[in-house]
């Protein structure tokens, strides 16, 4: 299997390649990055989980029965639920939204598709996102999943990432720009 590089030269590629491998032999990729995308949610909506997976006063045992209580809850699929117990275990809860980010690469990946992060400074709609997969579609000549975030800083436009690839379109960067070129 191709890791395009450097997905395995971090701690969080190699987790993200071992939970990619178990769920490819299983059968579960689909299951497993929808578990992912769920856990991704909780992160970002709930502080109590966030405290949970990124706090170090929190030991080893209590982590583990945290991730399986909350893994429940949530209804994640059961290799997900296990690899939650594993990170717990092995203290690397706080790794997980970089193990998502290289999970979604390497289903990506798999399924044939490129996958584009991108940054705007206000949500995308339904439509926005995709003529925005569109017009990658047409760049790159594969399909594109989008991987979005929010950064109100940028002010207006988009940032979009794929592979080494950035195309950096905000008014924040532009702004930048006209004040370097006028102070020369």
């Amino acid at each position: 299997m191709d890791n395009s590089g450097g997905i395995q030269a971090s701690l969080s590629g190699r987790y993200a390649t071992a939970l990619f491998e178990l769920a490819r032999d299983g059968g579960t990729i689909a299951a497993v990055e929808s578990s992912l995308a769920t856990v991704r949610q909780a992160l970002a909506e709930s502080g109590d989980f966030a405290t949970l997976t990124n706090s170090p006063l929190i030991s080893r045992g209590d982590a583990a029965r945290g991730v399986a209580a909350a893994a429940k809850a949530l209804q994640l699929d059961p290799l997900t639920a296990n690899f939650l117990g594993v990170l717990a275990a092995n203290r690397r809860l706080k790794e997980l939204p970089a193990i998502s980010r290289a999970f979604r690469a390497l289903a990506a990946n798999h399924r044939g598709e490129v996958t584009a992060e991108v940054t705007s400074a206000h949500p995308l709609s339904d439509d926005q996102v995709e003529a925005l997969k569109t017009q990658l579609r047409q760049r790159v000549g594969r399909d594109v999943n989008v991987d979005l975030s929010v950064d109100s800083s940028l002010l207006g436009g988009l940032v979009v990432k794929i592979g080494s690839q950035m195309i950096d379109s905000s008014i924040k960067t532009r702004l930048n720009s006209l004040a370097h070129a006028m102070k020369g």
